[in-house]
């Protein structure tokens, strides 16, 4: 019923963080490129998370040396002050959507909320403390020192896993019995993983 011919794209967190952090095999990700450009499918790079300097490097897909067709973002873009997003697109995405008259729109899409000024400014001040204050990049340094402070709870009541890449991280929960998935409260053991 699916194959090739029925996909359109690909869509992926290069590291599953809203499944509480779970790392990609090594070459998963270069492994996914080849496929999707040997069907002639789209990869798209879930970086909402994993972008803006949370693995050491910009984005995610430059960590693990891996260019998607389409990058989406959001959060680090106004360091989570202000909603806004972003799509980013390869050139060989606006070279086929973008064949209008000189003058015109390029990309011809509108959303309600399109260069809001107020999300707009958060996001260039942001990205100007992010170059100011190097970032994009810190990850490669601080990112020792978060991992031993997460990992320092392994042992502790109710924590069953601690998964880690630079400044991600999941610390894993013992699930309340009979309860899979519930939120826990201050007065029971918690239930779920978390997401830092």
């Amino acid at each position: 019923m699916h194959d090739a011919s029925t996909i359109a794209a690909v869509i992926v967190e290069p590291i599953a963080g809203s499944t509480g952090v779970v790392l990609p095999p090594q070459g998963y990700l270069k492994r996914l490129r080849q496929i999707c450009d040997k069907h002639g499918i789209l990869l798209i790079f879930d970086e909402v998370i994993t972008g803006f300097g949370r693995t050491g490097s910009p984005f995610a897909a430059q960590e693990f040396d891996v260019t998607p067709d389409i990058i989406t973002c959001a959060k680090g873009l106004t360091n989570g002050a202000i909603p806004m997003g972003a799509v980013i697109v390869s050139k060989k995405i606006t070279t086929r959507s973008c064949r209008g008259p000189p003058n015109a729109i390029e990309l011809f899409h509108g959303y309600t909320y399109s260069a809001h000024p107020t999300a707009c400014a958060a996001g260039l001040a942001t990205l100007a403390i992010y170059e100011h204050e190097q970032l994009l990049t810190r990850a490669r340094q601080t990112g020792a020192l978060f991992e031993k402070a997460a990992h320092e709870l392994k042992g502790l009541p109710h924590v069953i896993d601690i998964r880690n890449y630079g400044l991600v991280a999941g610390i894993e929960l013992d699930p309340i019995a009979g309860t899979p998935g519930r939120a826990p409260s201050a007065s029971t053991s918690s239930a779920s993983s978390a997401g830092c």
